[in-house]
């Protein structure tokens, strides 16, 4: 019998931050231990990017994001589709074999808006203050005609037969959206209360009372609600769960605030987002559900920097457990991410597995559950993670990494490249490095080193060029994946020299 999938989608949560993979962390996470008891811990797990939107395009179509047009930084506020509408998605191959697909919160990969915001959509001139500014008549009639279009490439357009959730929670406009339409129409700006702060980071339209602590709850109700209808359906799903949390708007439950006993509200919220993921196991239990079920549960990338991280690693708590650089980076901080699956009677109980696996590797392993070939047009960067799952065997020799200023890693079994002088990301600005007169380029032995503290790039030149022809020859045939050679959607330059002022793109030449 084909298996449902459950997948969970963490925001910004920290490979440290899961206390089955940190036993000296400070944060307890006793739902996501359960499932780690109950299935396989993958403890060399990579999303395919530093960031948001770019890791979300992989997991979907099991391709990296670099082959796209999006090759550094995310999807921009009402933003384009990522997505092209042709593309296979994990959503599409399995409805093509009678599963229902649903969606339940943040999906960042661009709606396809039928509007282009203008001044409208931002605060009167001048407003500033404790009070909102006032949407006036103008202002709430140009929402209405906008809000009341369709969303013309959102979720239900890429392999989703029922969507809900946000399409980014800290920037507007601050409202539901179900299908292909906004829950109600904004209708006022967002209270300048919910600003800043680690909180919203745009102004615009909101619906009239909106709020962040709501964001976790409404989507343990509509899982529970989607998986009672499949429950009596009796049709095989898959539930994509990308949560808001624990990324930013740090909002936290009354019932949270302090758990963590870190005074930090991302640690709390960590611990809500915890609880909310033993609600769904729960709702699989409570529906009959649960023993053919597929579950896996990840993040996006690593926790960001910005959520006072210093704080939390002077108490003691360490997002990252000693790996270096947080989200944004291309060090393993970035973007080693916790990966858990459970399936009863088939992967082992309390496994671990230290082999490879990529985010993108889920639409290869939802095809191999279908025993359906892949056409050659789509999944270009994923591997079936079946081999593992069941028995734990390697599914791959190596794995590209992306930075959000669009630096690239390549990684294999045991050496990493790491092709800038810095981070990649916010850690360390690689124009600063390289002005410091750090390596243009790092090389690390992750079997020895895996917190990344030892360049050998110097020792080991052959290592270095064997590495820098492997990932242009994975650039150059638009895959990673046996089979013929495929178009990247525009061009890829794995150096970004326009980044390192100073330095002659000619040097690069030498790798």
């Amino acid at each position: 019998m084909r298996p449902n999938v459950v997948y969970v989608l963490a925001d910004d949560l920290g490979f440290g931050d899961v206390s089955c993979l940190n036993p000296h962390g400070k944060i307890a996470t006793p739902q996501f231990d359960r499932l780690a008891r109950e299935g396989i811990t993958c403890r060399d797990a990579h999303s395919s990017s530093a960031v948001c939107s770019p890791s979300r395009y992989g997991v979907l179509t099991g391709r990296y994001n670099w082959r796209s047009t999006l090759q550094r930084g995310i999807v921009p506020p009402y933003g384009p589709p990522l997505i092209d509408a042709g593309r296979l998605t994990v959503g599409k191959l399995l409805q093509r074999h009678g599963y229902h697909c649903g969606a339940i919160g943040k999906w960042h990969l661009g709606m396809g808006w039928q509007f282009s915001p203008d001044d409208d959509f931002l605060p009167p001139s001048g407003a500033a203050g404790s009070s909102a500014p006032e949407a006036d008549d103008r202002r709430r009639a140009a929402w209405r005609a906008a809000f009341s279009r369709p969303i013309a490439d959102g979720p239900v357009t890429r392999g989703f037969d029922y969507y809900f959730g946000v399409d980014v929670p800290n920037w507007p406009p601050y409202c539901f959206i179900e299908n292909d339409a906004t829950v109600g129409a904004p209708s006022e700006f967002l209270q300048p209360q919910l600003l800043g702060d680690n909180l919203a980071s745009l102004p615009g339209p909101a619906m009239p009372y909106w709020n962040f602590e709501q964001l976790l709850p409404a989507f343990a109700r509509a899982a529970d609600r989607y998986l009672a209808r499949r429950a009596a359906d009796g049709a095989p799903f898959f539930l994509y769960v990308p949560l808001t949390s624990p990324h930013t708007p740090l909002a936290v439950n009354k019932r949270w605030i302090g758990s963590s006993g870190l005074n930090n509200l991302y640690a709390d919220l960590v611990i809500e987002t915890d609880a909310l993921f033993g609600q769904l196991l729960d709702s699989l239990e409570r529906h009959g559900l649960a023993d053919d079920t597929l579950v896996i549960f990840t993040s996006d990338n690593g926790c960001a920097p910005y959520v006072g991280v210093p704080q939390m690693e002077a108490q003691g708590h360490y997002p990252s457990a000693g790996f270096r650089g947080y989200k944004s980076d291309a060090w393993d901080g970035g973007h080693r991410v916790p990966f858990i699956a459970r399936w009863p009677g088939v992967i082992e109980p309390g496994s671990h597995s230290e082999h490879l696996v990529c985010l993108t590797d889920l639409l290869a392993t939802c095809a191999d559950l279908l025993d359906e070939p892949l056409p050659a047009a789509a999944g270009e960067d994923s591997f079936s993670m079946l081999p593992l799952l069941r028995r734990g065997a390697p599914i791959r020799d190596h794995v590209v990494h992306h930075s959000i200023a669009g630096k690239f890693a390549i990684r294999d079994r045991r050496w990493k490249l790491v092709l800038c002088p810095g981070s990649g990301g916010w850690t360390l600005a690689d124009a600063g490095a390289a002005r410091a007169g750090l390596p243009l380029v790092q090389l690390y032995d992750m079997q020895r080193d895996p917190a990344e503290r030892r360049n050998l790039q110097a020792e080991h030149p052959a290592v270095v060029k064997e590495l820098v022809a492997r990932l242009k020859r994975l650039v150059a045939a638009g895959r990673s994946t046996p089979g013929p050679e495929r178009s990247n959607d525009a061009a890829v330059d794995i150096w970004k020299a326009d980044t390192l002022p100073g330095v002659d793109p000619a040097v690069f030449d030498d790798y």
